[in-house]
């Protein structure tokens, strides 16, 4: 067997570096939010380009975020995972793998029946990034969390991650919540493309 096509043995590989992605404002419009069908319209435009670029520069890309549309019942669940899985399929069909999408239907304070409860995953909490730490082995402090509202923003931080803010159609949102933005991009594509530049430069 040729020696090229044998895969890394266990421990000589570097560290696995991801990229979580807010799926609402950041890879998708605000548009989306309504949405009952998933369609590329919805994308930001050059979205799908730059994280396909990132992922053959040897990014692992994870989606995440808190679905308050279904959690204070405004969307049913199966409309969202409809919408969760066409995404997907399409990301797929333009060459994006996409590791994991986490996201959080729940929301403690409003949601609604079922959906009003406690959830590691719901923002600013760490549950993605752990998660993904624990089932992937990513490296956290080599990785990045994007996104355009401070609570993804606060939950890279706490997980040590780094972060940089996307102002897209608003600025980021700071409030309380404390963020240690490492720069802040005017949309996705410019975001990953500023990754991958300095990635090559080091």
């Amino acid at each position: 067997m040729n020696p090229s096509q044998l895969s890394p043995l266990e421990g000589t590989q570097g560290p696995r570096r991801a990229l979580f992605i807010k799926r609402q404002g950041t890879l998708l419009s605000s548009a989306a939010l309504s949405a009952a069908r998933f369609t590329p319209e919805l994308l930001v435009p050059g979205a799908v380009d730059a994280l396909f670029r990132a992922s053959q520069a040897g990014w692992s890309i994870y989606l995440l975020g808190n679905e308050d549309e279904v959690a204070h019942g405004r969307m049913d669940i199966e409309t969202w995972e409809r919408f969760e899985d066409e995404l997907l399929q399409h990301l797929r069909g333009q060459g994006v793998c996409v590791v994991r999408s986490y996201s959080c239907t729940d929301d403690p304070i409003d949601g609604v029946g079922a959906h009003r409860k406690e959830s590691v995953y719901r923002l600013p909490n760490t549950g993605a990034m752990y998660h993904a730490k624990q089932a992937e082995g990513v490296e956290l402090k080599s990785s990045w969390i994007i996104g355009n509202d401070a609570l993804e923003l606060a939950a890279g931080w706490r997980a040590g991650c780094l972060s940089a803010g996307i102002l897209g159609e608003q600025e980021c949102i700071t409030g309380s919540l404390e963020t240690d933005t490492a720069f802040v991009a005017r949309d996705l594509p410019g975001a990953l493309q500023a990754l991958i530049t300095a990635v090559r430069a080091a």
